[in-house]
């Protein structure tokens, strides 16, 4: 007897992230109600469903919207990449504008939704459509007060969609104490996303919920997503795994004193590395060596700013002998530069997720996780730094984080309390005597790589990391 969910035709959505969390799509030939206040991306997600489908899945598709027209819409959504007009013209979709005014309504007698059925069916039949969008429901009920009557149509409506095998979203405006202004989830129940725009402390973060998808296993926690140029986009930042792979080749730090102390081999690929220190202590200028490193061996890195943009960034460099620009105009570097305090912890990362895989980096840089904290709680970012390190670890992307240390703090404080998530961590101090500044760095931890105990001094120069004692700038300090 073949497992329930086996049985269970799925249409995907092609929305980056959704079709993961929904084991495979929506439920074919069903309805999935889509529910949400103002602003939080029904129309979006419904749209996407009807353009993928069309582009990806040969599934023609019927908009039935009773608030804005095709002309409307396709200028809506054409900054998404959405070429409606495109798609209508070659039979893939029909826009079916419905307007439904409150005054011009007049109740009169039994109501029904006989002439949508009509209008309905013509345009099901004219394209060979397998999906259908209804968008929004509640613009049915403006202007009529038997809702019991509406209800028994609406009703009718899902059975006739369900009976000619049609994959239907229909969307709906968020109640106060249901999910739905009309409580539509409760007949409308196949499957019921929840979408949500919430702000918190003058930041905007979109998540999205599967409250129900009868007959299959889904996700059930909250996951962010992103309306950004490409569309629409979900993390299934929960989908977390200790299944990833363990390279046993090694990378350059950038830095040969720092190779050095882990054998003269560096880090193991796939690895990530915690540089923490106070301010002036070098660890930009070290996570900058690393993407250096990695560009000249030919690999792709993802550089994540979120302290100063590009162009300063490689200004700065060329002051230790780094050319980075070089490598943004091989393509080999990838810089992306944010405010923390822009957007929310959850949107930042699946803007890290999106750019990572776009770029799809043998290396990635985050200076610094402190910044983080502006744009959420300890926790929260502790939180989305263990679903970036794990996602990493998955691809097998080497990656190093620099961090903040208190002047007057502890060793072990990094202001983003993720020392126990790394494989290595560098400890980089600046200490002041005799009016000189004398900087020193040294590994406390190193997973399954050996390392040196010693805590070695060292001084930037035009030509990069030198250590005393060592020769020409940038060889390995000789141990004791």
């Amino acid at each position: 007897m073949p497992h329930p969910e086996a049985a269970l035709k799925k249409a995907p959505t092609g929305i980056r992230g959704l079709d993961e969390i929904t084991g495979g799509g929506l439920p074919a030939g069903r309805p999935t109600l889509v529910c949400g206040g103002p602003g939080s991306g029904k129309t979006l997600v419904a749209l996407s469903f009807l353009v993928n489908g069309a582009r990806q899945f040969d599934e023609p598709g019927v908009l039935l919207t009773f608030e804005e027209n095709a002309n409307d819409l396709a200028s809506d959504v054409a900054s998404l990449g959405f070429d409606l007009p495109e798609l209508l013209a070659s039979g893939k979709l029909i826009i079916d504008y419905v307007r439904i005014e409150r005054s011009e309504i007049e109740e009169t007698g039994e109501y029904d939704l006989e002439g949508l059925f009509v209008r309905l069916e013509q345009a099901v039949r004219a394209i060979g459509a397998r999906r259908v969008v209804l968008d929004t429901i509640e613009s049915l009920f403006s202007g009529l007060s038997n809702e019991n009557a509406l209800r028994a149509e609406l009703r009718r409506l899902l059975r006739w969609l369900k009976d000619r095998g049609l994959t239907a979203v229909i969307t709906g405006e968020r109640g106060k104490e249901t999910l739905t202004r009309q409580g539509l989830e409760e007949y409308v129940s196949d499957a019921v996303i929840l979408l949500d725009h919430r702000v918190h402390e003058e930041l905007s973060t979109r998540r999205l919920r599967i409250v129900k998808y009868r007959g299959s296993h889904h996700g059930t926690n909250e996951y962010p997503f992103l309306i950004d140029r490409d569309g629409l986009g979900v993390l299934p930042v929960t989908a977390l795994g200790l299944d990833h792979a363990a390279p046993t080749e090694r990378v350059s730090s950038g830095v040969a004193p720092l190779d050095a102390m882990f054998g003269g081999r560096g880090f193991y690929r796939g690895s990530t590395v915690l540089l923490s220190g106070t301010a002036g202590t070098g660890k930009t200028s070290l996570a900058a060596s690393f993407a250096n490193a990695a560009c000249a061996r030919g690999e792709r890195c993802l550089y994540f700013l979120l302290e100063e943009s590009p162009r300063q960034m490689i200004r700065n460099m060329r002051s230790i002998g780094l050319d980075l620009g070089q490598w943004v105009e091989a393509e080999l570097l990838q810089m992306h530069a944010d405010r923390p305090s822009r957007f929310g912890l959850e949107a930042h990362l699946a803007a890290m997720y999106r750019a990572i895989e776009v770029t799809r980096p043998q290396v990635v840089v985050v200076d610094s996780i402190t910044d983080l904290l502006s744009a959420g709680e300890l926790n929260s970012v502790r939180a989305m730094l263990v679903r970036l390190i794990d996602h990493l670890k998955t691809q097998a992307v080497t990656a190093m984080f620099t961090s903040l240390t208190p002047a007057d703090g502890e060793v072990g404080d990094t202001h983003a309390g993720v020392s126990s998530l790394i494989d290595a961590w560098v400890l980089m101090t600046l200490e002041r005597s005799g009016g000189t500044r004398q900087r020193r760095i040294g590994v406390l931890k190193s997973r399954g790589m050996p390392h040196s105990n010693r805590v070695y001094e060292f001084t930037l120069t035009d030509h990069g990391f030198k250590v005393p004692g060592s020769g020409a700038a940038g060889e390995a300090p000789a141990e004791s």
